[in-house]
């Protein structure tokens, strides 16, 4: 086993040992705070070019499945844990985490004190970075590769993670169909489209390249916008697209990117947090009613609207919905003359709490009175 090292583009220099694949990675450093749910967090597409910090000291105890899988394959373009399990023990694992990251060609680091990394990068903030392992490089030559790579800042990712071809989720045998609804996949979990499917949608998850007619071509009765990778400042396009869809008064629900995509297409710019939240027990308050949920993150930027009143947008008046209690960012929008509603986090509970499922009800409310007005 040799020594691999952490770098950061401030200079800051974590020596460990080689964990999984030897050779050299480079991403955006981010931490996640789950206790569990490894899983799902290396196979979320929104973990694209991201190497990922684990702040759980002891990670692969549980193995690797087929059914926790969130997309085909792993994302992540690194993993950094202190000290993983060197065997399985779970009746549902079928391989170990260190095998299926060798698959994948996942480079990794451990032996290091990822607590202390989280608390750097809570201090100095979100950085570039990379692994590098079973080189032979000087500590000025890793600093100076590292600064050279690209910031999340301006990153257009959702085109690599992207459906290249239309599908559909029906409902399950014994549940009947109620409504189509056209889901945008920028980088969309396999969970999501089974929760609705679960409630009587027919899901039909779209290329992030389909235009207005294509997704029209079905007559949906509501669309969703997905989770994703990258700087929503990007999407131009897709929030013209948003734009179009919210002009029709269709129902719309999104989830992390796409409550920053729906929000860019209210007026609100978007801006990159310090750190961003990962994990799965982040506290979110329902401004609506007082309660408080434990909930799943993958963020690093925000949507900067007003917390103190209603605002207005060429679409109406809306609202801030929620609010994360650690720093006040901006958790949900809601508009109040369109159906229209999005959350910063993810209500799939893919891994995490089931907290937010009441959201996916809440869409088909919105579904079940636009279908109803237009039976009427």
């Amino acid at each position: 086993m040799s020594k691999a090292y952490l770098v950061l583009d401030d200079g800051t220099i974590f020596v460990g040992e080689s964990w999984a694949c030897e050779g050299i990675t480079y991403g955006e450093a981010v931490f996640s705070t789950g206790m569990t749910g490894y899983q799902e967090t290396l196979t979320d597409p929104s973990y694209h070019q991201q190497i990922v910090i684990t702040t759980a000291p002891h990670i692969g105890n549980t193995g690797m499945n087929e059914a926790d899988m969130e997309s085909s394959k792993i994302w992540v373009a690194g993993f950094v844990v202190r000290n993983p399990s060197p065997r399985s023990s779970n009746w549902r694992s079928t391989r170990s985490l260190e095998d299926s990251l060798i698959d994948a060609g996942v480079i990794g680091l451990q032996g290091v004190d990822t607590r202390a990394i989280t608390r750097h990068l809570r201090d100095r903030g979100s950085m570039r970075v990379g692994i590098f392992s079973g080189q032979n490089l000087s500590r000025e030559e890793m600093v100076i590769r590292v600064r050279q790579i690209p910031s999340m800042a301006g990153a257009f990712l959702a085109s690599a993670v992207t459906t290249t071809e239309k599908y559909v989720v029906s409902p399950p045998p014994g549940v009947e169909k109620r409504f189509t609804v056209a889901a945008i996949d920028l980088g969309i979990k396999s969970a999501t489209p089974r929760n609705m499917a679960n409630r009587g949608i027919e899901v039909h998850i779209f290329p992030m390249t389909a235009s207005y007619e294509e997704i029209s071509s079905i007559s949906p009765d509501g669309i969703f916008l997905s989770n994703g990778p990258g700087d929503p400042s990007t999407m131009d396009e897709m929030v013209e697209l948003v734009g179009r869809f919210l002009s029709d008064s269709t129902p719309l629900f999104g989830i992390c990117f796409g409550h920053q995509i729906l929000g860019r297409a209210l007026g609100f710019s978007t801006y990159k947090l310090p750190f961003g939240h990962r994990g799965i027990n982040q506290p979110v308050k329902n401004l609506q009613n007082g309660t408080v949920e434990i909930t799943a993150h993958n963020h690093g930027f925000a949507v900067d609207a007003p917390l103190d009143a209603n605002f207005t947008t060429v679409y109406g008046a809306g609202f801030v919905s929620h609010i994360c209690l650690n720093d006040n960012v901006v958790e949900g929008l809601e508009l109040l003359e369109r159906p229209a509603f999005s959350v910063q986090y993810h209500p799939e509970s893919a891994a995490g709490p089931h907290d937010a499922a009441y959201l996916f009800d809440h869409f088909v409310d919105l579904l079940s009175k636009k279908k109803g007005s237009v039976d009427a």
